[in-house]
């Protein structure tokens, strides 16, 4: 006959040994499949923006979200104005949230009125050219903004110097 102490153990054991092999697998399994941006990455490729930006001779600033829309890196060329930090970081925002470039949102906008509340879903988001996903192995792990430039055209040069360096699935030429 089983004491209750035996039984209480047993379960004891039985559930460690339940946890101990449910979140092992499952982190080997996150820790494989997830493509990481890492903050160095980040960071290399933000500059990389920025440095593109300043030999077609623009100040600008350049953000990197994560998957979460969180800021990984942002830089700001000495010299640009204020609101290139802003502009910059809701771009990339933008971009991971809506998975695709923000002039692809803007243009949607003017073409289609009925879709203007798209601009105002949150303070976040900046219908404005500048700013692509970051896809990695088939997946969107963030985005890319870049703001400051006279024109998007220009931002957007910029920020494709900056998947370069990430080497992103689309690079969005």
């Amino acid at each position: 006959m089983m004491t209750t102490k035996k039984i209480q153990r047993m379960a004891l054991a039985a559930t460690a040994l339940f946890f101990s092999l449910f979140s092992g697998s499952s982190l080997s399994e996150e820790q494989s499949a997830d493509p990481v941006l890492t903050t160095e990455l980040s960071a290399r490729a933000a500059m990389a923006a920025i440095k593109q930006c300043e030999s077609d001779g623009f100040k600008v600033s350049a953000a990197i979200v994560d998957h979460a829309g969180l800021l990984k890196a942002q830089l700001k060329a000495d010299g640009a104005g204020p609101h290139t930090l802003d502009s910059s970081r809701r771009k990339a925002y933008t971009a991971n949230s809506l998975r695709g470039p923000t002039q692809r949102y803007a243009e949607l906008i003017v073409k289609s009125p009925d879709l203007h509340s798209l601009a105002h879903m949150n303070e976040h988001i900046l219908l404005l050219g500048g700013g692509f996903p970051i896809k990695m192995g088939g997946e969107v792990v963030g985005g890319i903004g870049v703001g400051g430039a006279p024109g998007i055209k220009f931002d957007e040069v910029c920020a494709r110097a900056a998947l370069k360096v990430l080497q992103a699935d689309e690079l969005f030429e």
